[in-house]
């Protein structure tokens, strides 16, 4: 069982909290334990990344949902485990803290630092594979580190210079009456450096398209749309920005014979009229093998029949849900003339049976209705 807080009593707000209200809450929060308000101080450090692992979750619309609907667990499904580090939270919410620190702070250099991209990849599963869990290989095409010049840009053996334009600031000023008004350095481009030579392998840039093979866990019992979120498999980040993360969404192919309904799979099974008359043992497939079902005399058409415990695995619990059996009548084509006078010879039997009880019924005599 999830030892983690509830995200919603973490920032202090009700469940039906708006977007304003969580984030005023969590910049309340921030700015209470923020690292540099708390040197060294480990508790604060932890209610920090508390916050902003609840606020990340509930200011998402999908996210919110599915912990609403299921808590941590259901989360956990997905792939969603919170932050890695301080870069990432402060990468990924970047303009709540500059509004905290501006940019004239020794947390200038952090705001540089850009997060890198997410990625997405679409899976295609099969039924049997999405039911039971799998492990697959997948190749994706990202940015990284340019190996030559190791991000730096600059051919190996040379250096970035300082900017002489902006002084390395990446801004330069300009006074209007009273105001003074900072634009991007158009040399630089906000980078406060330049590359007088850069990298003949990545042209100056730092970063490089690879394919890279990643493998991607399957957890039993994903869906289709299932999202599942590989941390830090994205694309690199800048000036030390933390990478981004891979988004793998799951499409699940259908089954020829199941059908799925939330963990329970459903499928139908022929039976003749003489099965479903006198009853029968039948073999039915399940997700495991073959297994015998009873048909008891006097099975009605769309008459429903359970193995239980044979469905798809909860990704909340790893319980499993029910098969259902639908049993479908079919009605005999091509007989043989035996098996017509047998039938023809039934038809009497039953017309005389139902005459005798018509019989009984009227034996009263009929009530005057006049």
């Amino acid at each position: 069982m999830s030892t983690k807080r509830d995200y919603y009593e973490i920032l202090n707000v009700t469940r039906n909290a708006t977007e304003d209200e969580l984030k005023a809450s969590y910049r309340k929060l921030a700015l209470k334990y923020h690292p540099d308000r708390n040197p060294g101080d480990k508790q604060a450090e932890e209610k920090f990344k508390e916050a902003a692992e609840a606020y990340e979750v509930l200011r998402d619309s999908e996210k919110r949902g599915i912990y609403d609907r299921f808590g941590h667990q259901g989360l956990e499904g997905t792939g969603f485990s919170g932050f890695g580090g301080f870069d990432d939270i402060f990468s990924s919410f970047s303009d709540i803290f500059e509004d905290f620190f501006g940019f004239g702070t020794r947390r200038r250099s952090r705001s540089r630092a850009q997060r890198g991209a997410d990625l997405r990849y679409d899976l295609s599963l099969t039924f049997m594979q999405a039911a039971f869990g799998t492990e697959a290989e997948i190749e994706i095409e990202k940015m990284e580190l340019c190996p030559e010049c190791n991000g730096s840009g600059s051919e190996p053996g040379t250096q970035p210079e300082t900017c002489s334009y902006c002084g390395g600031m990446g801004q330069v000023s300009r006074s209007q009456g009273f105001f003074t008004v900072r634009t991007t350095c158009p040399t630089c481009r906000g980078n406060g450096q330049t590359i007088p030579h850069p990298c003949a392998k990545c042209r100056g840039t730092g970063h490089v398209m690879v394919n890279k093979t990643v493998s991607v866990k399957i957890p039993a019992g994903v869906d289709n749309g299932s999202r599942l979120r590989l941390n830090s498999e994205g694309e690199t980040g800048t000036y030390g920005g933390p990478p981004g993360d891979l988004y793998v969404f799951i499409h699940v192919e259908p089954h020829e014979f199941f059908t799925r309904k939330d963990n329970d799979v459903i499928c139908r099974v022929p039976i003749s009229f003489i099965q479903a008359t006198l009853g029968d043992k039948i073999t039915v497939p399940t997700l495991n093998g073959n297994k015998n079902l009873e048909i008891p005399k006097g099975t009605q058409p769309g008459d429903i029949f359970y193995f239980h415990g044979e469905g798809i695995p909860s990704l909340r619990n790893g319980k499993r849900g029910d098969q259902i059996i639908q049993v479908d009548l079919r009605t005999p084509t091509n007989i043989s003339k035996k098996q017509e006078a047998l039938l023809r010879e039934f038809a009497d039997l039953e017309s005389k049976k139902l005459s005798t009880k018509l019989k009984n019924i009227l034996k009263g005599g009929v009530p005057d209705t006049a």
